[in-house]
């Protein structure tokens, strides 16, 4: 078997390799193309070419971010590949002057990174890691790799040798145990809002559509289907597990949750302080923006006009106890109201999941370096403050993450408004030097008693020693 990956990633040891090109090691990979002197940096990715939740590029969607949050303005604005270069390179520059948007919509955000994933370098698309082992002879991470065709079938297998890899896989959709098995049974109308616009006229043509879920994608979900049918026979229920449709804490200074002075707070706190305070702080990324709460209402107000109210029904402090179908069209759900402890039965012809994402297993791909592997007390992979794995001194390379470090890193974690930074933070580390200046303070709060400094950049030959178990 032949494949097009170039010889070099073969045989020549990188500097770097990426698995998965998400945004966040799409942006590792264009601030590494600007690092002076050169990175020999490769990325892998198993999907043909790049695509960002293309399942929820709803008409009007936003991001929860301003567009400064791109890829690489953060650490890097004069970069050839921020957002406004981007809107240069199409003549768009100009409108968007003009149209003065600080959140852009996200098909705008996702054709922005496709942008830059087909000009950039070093990007392998079509190539799925299968797995990742350290090489102790030749002091080198071993990546294999197989080469996808464009049926999705193995073309042929690879293998790279690199100083440093970087786990990049991203997330999966989450559906919850009642609903799996409906959810995994084929025709039947029980989607993850991942896959909406795939089904969304089988939903709008459902006689009844049930939405479970109250973070962003659920509101905007809800919001999209209540807009397409009709005034007065909507026939859609809104069901929550939270205590109330909660709007996303987005004041100033509660923004400041997601700067790198709350990181290093967060990540020297003891793990059990981690464990407890994470839960708490769910609507710093759980909640829905203010704007997407006042359209729902708004809408749902203009279809009280001429008398009567809408067949909407929102209810949050629910929770899904079983599921199944009846006969062969409909779903019905057993319901439990937290606070008042009572039952009830919900029928419905079609259920959308809002249930949100979880980390994307990758044990199976790193089980050669299981016996190397520093874990916490839950069985947590255990984070260094630069997002290296902690592994045994004798590993000389090193092993780094991007967004799957919520557990040590705390809700900054999955934010495209710290990309840029987590980015150039493993960059500084790789290189053994410092190509991406980075500020000492970047909130006015102050999250404790004593002040952390960002760290130094540590010499390239520096062996990482275990952390002290809290």
């Amino acid at each position: 078997m032949t494949g097009s990956t170039p010889q070099q990633d073969l045989d020549q040891p990188h500097d770097l390799v990426g698995v998965g090109i998400g945004p966040f090691n799409l942006s590792l990979a264009a601030l590494a193309h600007g690092v002076p002197g050169g990175l020999a940096a490769t990325f892998y990715e198993q999907r043909p070419a790049f695509h960002w939740h293309p399942g929820l590029l709803i008409e009007g969607a936003t991001l929860q971010v301003p567009f400064l949050a791109d890829l690489v303005t953060l650490a890097d604005p004069a970069s050839p590949w921020t957002f406004l270069n981007y809107l240069k390179s199409r003549e768009r520059l100009f409108p968007f002057y003009f149209a003065e948007k600080f959140h852009i919509q996200r098909a705008e955000y996702d054709a922005y990174c496709r942008w830059v994933s087909e000009r950039l370098p070093g990007l392998r698309f079509g190539h799925q890691v299968d797995s990742v082992r350290w090489n102790p002879e030749r002091r080198l991470f071993e990546v294999d790799f197989t080469q996808i065709d464009p049926d999705g079938e193995a073309e042929a297998l690879g293998r790279a040798y690199t100083r440093n890899v970087v786990l990049g896989v991203g997330t999966e959709p989450y559906v919850p145990e009642p609903l799996r098995p409906l959810a995994d049974a084929p025709g039947v109308p029980v989607f993850h809002s991942a896959d909406y616009l795939t089904h969304r006229e089988t939903l709008l043509r459902a006689g009844h559509v049930t939405v479970i879920g109250s973070g962003q994608s659920g509101a905007e979900v809800f919001l999209d289907l209540l807009r397409a049918r009709p005034a007065g026979a909507e026939r859609i229920h809104w069901l929550a597990r939270t205590e109330a449709f909660a709007p996303m804490e987005y004041s100033k200074l509660g923004l400041e949750h997601f700067t790198p002075d709350y990181t290093r707070y967060f990540h020297a706190l003891p793990e059990p302080v981690r464990g407890e305070l994470m839960p708490r702080q769910w609507q710093l990324h759980k909640g829905i923006d203010a704007e997407t709460i006042a359209a729902i209402h708004d809408e749902l107000y203009r279809r009280t006009l001429h008398g009567g109210w809408p067949d909407a029904v929102l209810t949050p402090g629910v929770r899904v106890r079983t599921a199944g179908r009846v006969a062969t069209t409909q779903v019905e759900l057993h319901l439990e109201h937290v606070q008042q402890s009572t039952r009830s039965r919900l029928t419905t012809d079609a259920v959308v999941l809002a249930t949100g994402y979880r980390e994307r297993p990758v044990d199976r791909m790193l089980a050669g370096l299981d016996p190397y592997l520093r874990r916490d007390s839950s069985g947590r992979p255990r984070v260094d403050e630069r997002y290296r794995l902690v592994l045994d001194p004798s590993v000389t390379g090193s092993v780094y993450v991007q967004n799957a470090e919520r557990h040590t890193h705390g809700v900054g974690a999955p934010d495209l408004g710290l990309a840029a930074w987590r980015s150039a933070t493993i960059l500084n580390a790789v290189s053994g030097k410092e190509p991406y200046p980075l500020p000492r303070r970047t909130a006015f709060t102050s999250f404790g008693l004593e002040t952390r400094e960002a760290p130094s950049i540590p010499s390239q030959d520096r062996k990482l020693t275990p952390l002290v178990q809290h």
